[in-house]
């Protein structure tokens, strides 16, 4: 057969166009479905506790979402954030909590990568305290400023000249809801 005369053989450019379409619809759409597939997460999530929950809506409240993904991609810039995220892992979300961009860091398994309470409450009080490049802001209305701990109360172990001289940060209710919340967002163990 002679490609000399290819471009005129209408016949040839729609078969060539046809095996092409083809081939990249099983390389680009089939093959990876059917990767999922096969590595599909266990449903091993446990449904959130009623404070977990209301940290999700204190979440959903202050637009965390505008600037935290809650899925890792599978790129090697998102190994950090944990295994890529696999349609199990959104079983108990109505609705997902996606996100829209990435100006912070992905929160889909925060609560393994990042397990300490106290962390997080120092973060959304002074983030730039435990993360110095952060550019989030401070939620600084979720504490109080006291002279003294009452009984009950979550103090905040805030670094040396973070905190007004003299008192104590207490985080409030919506605070530690938040944390609870971002505490509980770990991925369903499994091949990756």
């Amino acid at each position: 057969m002679s490609f000399g005369g290819l471009h005129t053989d209408h016949r040839a450019i729609v078969a060539v166009a046809a095996i092409v379409f083809f081939v990249l619809t099983l390389v680009m759409a089939v093959l990876p479905a059917l990767r999922e597939q096969a590595l599909s997460t266990p449903t091993s999530a446990r449904p959130r506790g009623q404070e977990e929950e209301r940290g999700r809506r204190v979440y959903l409240r202050e637009g965390c979402g505008f600037c935290h993904t809650q899925f890792v991609r599978d790129l090697p810039m998102d190994r950090p954030y944990g295994r890529p995220s696999r349609p199990g892992d959104y079983t108990l979300e109505d609705p997902p909590m996606l996100g829209t961009q990435r100006t912070g860091p992905d929160l889909a398994d925060v609560g393994s990568r990042q397990p300490s309470e106290a962390w997080h409450l120092i973060h959304l009080y002074d983030p730039r305290a435990v993360v110095p490049q952060s550019v989030m802001p401070a939620y600084r209305w979720y504490f109080a400023e006291k002279d003294k701990a009452g009984p009950g109360d979550v103090v905040v172990p805030v670094p040396a000249g973070r905190a007004p001289r003299g008192k104590v940060i207490v985080a409030g209710p919506d605070g530690i809801e938040l944390v609870r919340y971002l505490m509980s967002l770990k991925q369903a163990k499994g091949s990756p």
